[in-house]
């Protein structure tokens, strides 16, 4: 098989690739992938799509492209070793998780600070079985982008 470029082209392309959307991942904040609507699934496809030319250029060769995806393994390994160790870089990684909701309330300022409108929160405490938010003694938006849902305990219960 030929390359069309050096090896380490391949490499750094790879690296620098995963470090930049791990950085815009980052920045779009944690909605992002937590929920995925239609939207968000043509929004992925077409990202990897161009990501590929990214890595590998022109070459068309499967040895770029595994080349090129070898760093992002190790990179991911790497980043996840580290984070698991300094809980500060775990932090600036992964994010933290905001509260949504207290004691029956929803914080509305927090559902506009993440872009989650109140039809979609309502929407994931229905999936968790809750009908009222009142039943609600905590709700966050995890670092995953996930809804974790603490209920308040009814008598007898």
């Amino acid at each position: 098989m030929h390359l069309t470029d050096p090896w380490w082209v391949y490499v750094l392309r790879g690296a620098g690739v995963y470090l930049g959307l791990l950085i815009v991942l980052r920045l779009i904040g944690k909605r992002a992938f937590g929920d995925m609507t239609t939207f968000d699934i043509v929004v992925l496809m077409l990202v990897g799509s161009t990501l590929r030319i990214a890595i590998t250029g022109e070459d068309k060769s499967p040895l770029s492209a595994v080349i090129g995806v070898i760093p992002i393994f190790i990179l991911d390994k790497a980043i996840g070793w580290a984070c698991a160790r300094w809980p500060w870089l775990d932090r600036v990684v992964e994010g933290k998780d905001s509260l949504l909701a207290r004691d029956g309330r929803v914080l509305e300022d927090a559902l506009r600070r993440h872009d989650m409108s109140e039809a979609a929160f309502r929407r994931a405490l229905r999936e968790k079985g809750l009908h009222e938010i009142g039943d609600v003694v905590e709700a966050r938006l995890e670092a995953n982008g996930k809804v974790s849902v603490l209920k308040a305990s009814r008598n007898g219960e």
